[in-house]
């Protein structure tokens, strides 16, 4: 088992290129498994954490309605904004600057094999690192994410989850809104989910929060969950 994760910035990148570099990395570990199986060999299989930002972009899951995106090709282009449908799970979000996107691109074998695991290590280190905000934040039933005030009228969501998982590597991740305009998310039925709104670290806060600081405790709280030695 190997729990080294090497720790990638993308930077700002355009969403289709850091899908692109992700899904090889992602084929990358599954043939490196597929060989080992048919050769009977035990090559190691590596492990790699992506941060990024995005440019304006919305990303439909595999499994959401198209008709959650309120914005037709013109008025996207208005917006300086592009669309994707994605692989990942889940409905539509947005991406876009001030947001923290993480994308691990995990050998689970290396780890554990449980997709539900995964997910809730996922939000507890999202929820970890808001507690040391003074933000208490939460899990919603039945809901993927991290949201505040879950089972009110003033329930409202900070980070989406969306994954897609294939001989047990794992792809796409979570995006938390640090500094992000949430105006965009006025264009879409963020997740399908029409009676929740969306929030962010700023708005809760009422200051502009380091995105540096907010990547550093993420993955602090990230190798002590999944017992992670992370490199550069």
């Amino acid at each position: 088992m190997n729990k080294k994760v090497q720790l990638l910035d993308l930077g700002n990148t355009a969403y289709k290129e850091a899908w692109e570099y992700q899904d090889k990395l992602f084929q990358g570990i599954i043939d490196i498994k597929i060989a080992n199986r048919k050769q009977n060999t035990t090559h190691t299989t590596p492990n790699y954490l992506l941060f990024v930002e995005h440019p304006h972009v919305y990303t439909l899951g595999k499994s959401g309605d198209v008709s959650n995106l309120l914005l037709n090709e013109k008025q996207l282009a208005e917006k300086g904004a592009s669309f994707y449908k994605s692989n990942r799970g889940g409905d539509i979000t947005y991406h876009g600057p001030g947001q923290i996107v993480g994308y691990p691109i995990f050998d689970l074998e290396n780890f554990f094999t449980d997709i539900h695991k995964y997910l809730r290590f996922l939000e507890e280190a999202i929820i970890l690192t808001l507690e040391e905000y003074g933000l208490k934040a939460e899990r919603s039933p039945g809901e993927t994410g991290v949201w505040f005030d879950v089972g009110t009228p003033f329930a409202r969501k900070i980070c989406a989850l969306g994954v897609r998982s294939s001989r047990w590597v794992s792809m796409h991740g979570f995006a938390l809104n640090v500094n992000v305009n949430l105006g965009y998310f006025d264009n879409i039925i963020p997740c399908g989910i029409k009676d929740k709104a969306v929030t962010s670290m700023q708005a809760e806060l009422g200051k502009i929060i380091s995105e540096k600081e907010v990547r550093e405790k993420i993955t602090k709280h990230l190798a002590s969950l999944f017992e992670i030695d992370f490199f550069a």
